[in-house]
């Protein structure tokens, strides 16, 4: 079993998931590793009611204790889900300074401080305009901030379109997603297939297998897979399949971090 590298607990105001079942679960699936990354989204607008911030030291105390006590079972890293904003490049430089972790994924989940989960970023916007507004975003936002080791969900807004996603087209955006993954290659940032939707009515991973294509054609070699768990249903979601997209895109490995240092493992 590949091992999950984007993994929610109750450590994230999206998810009420023991640690400890996640690690269960994960065991119980055959991984060797597996990598919990819950929500630090410095400055979440307020008016939507979920800090998604946690206290370190519990939740670094917490899980150093879980891996001491699996450790004959399965290899727990640390890991955090750092969300992105163009305002935070000095106070996200100094969190990562200042806070050890094992993996660091750097994810874009607002635009102009709307959430995209949310219709309201919809409103008076077609999707192609909602989508473009969208990898602006993701781009200012690594070109501002870049001491993460993968970018999280690239299209990560497509799940939330209006259209669930069956208007997407990531080849209208090829310019700007060519930006993307060649600054992300240019400053060694991988990227991540994350299969959080694959299977449950959509057709495509995070990012759209012909993005992850392309990032391999440009010359980039990380990537890692994650489920995006919040509940240990879908720890491990469709990896089989996503371990068949990476190939057919080209990858030989896929990656795990330990201490932010990549290792190459077969596929």
């Amino acid at each position: 079993m590949y091992c999950d590298f984007h993994a929610h607990t109750s450590f994230s105001s999206d998810s009420e998931a023991a640690p400890q079942a996640q690690i269960k679960k994960a065991i119980s699936l055959g991984m060797k590793k597996l990598c919990i990354t819950d929500h630090e989204d410095i400055d979440y607008p307020s008016e939507y009611g979920m800090p998604f911030v946690f206290d370190y030291d519990e939740y670094y105390a917490c899980l150093s204790e879980l891996r001491e006590l699996y450790s004959d079972k399965i290899e727990l890293l640390i890991g955090v889900e750092l969300g992105l904003q163009p305002h935070l490049g000095e106070v996200l430089a100094e969190y990562t300074a200042n806070h050890k972790f094992d993996f660091i994924i750097g994810s874009t989940h607002l635009v102009d401080r709307v959430d995209t989960y949310y219709p309201e970023m919809f409103t008076g916007l077609s999707e192609y305009d909602a989508l473009l507004k969208y990898f602006e975003e993701l781009l200012l936002n690594i070109q501002t901030f870049n001491d993460f080791d993968v970018l999280g969900h690239i299209d990560y807004i497509v799940r939330y379109t209006p259209s669930g996603g069956l208007m997407y087209n990531c080849h209208d955006f090829d310019d700007i997603i060519d930006e993307i993954l060649n600054y992300a290659i240019l400053h060694g940032i991988g990227i991540e297939c994350n299969t959080a939707r694959l299977g449950s009515g959509f057709l495509h991973c995070n990012p759209h297998e012909d993005i992850i294509k392309r990032y391999r054609e440009l010359g980039g070699e990380i990537i890692t897979l994650g489920s995006d768990s919040h509940t240990p249903r879908t720890l491990a979601n469709k990896f089989k399949l996503a371990g068949e997209i990476l190939k057919e895109a080209g990858f030989k490995y896929y990656t795990v971090f330990k201490d932010r240092k990549p290792e190459f493992l077969p596929l």
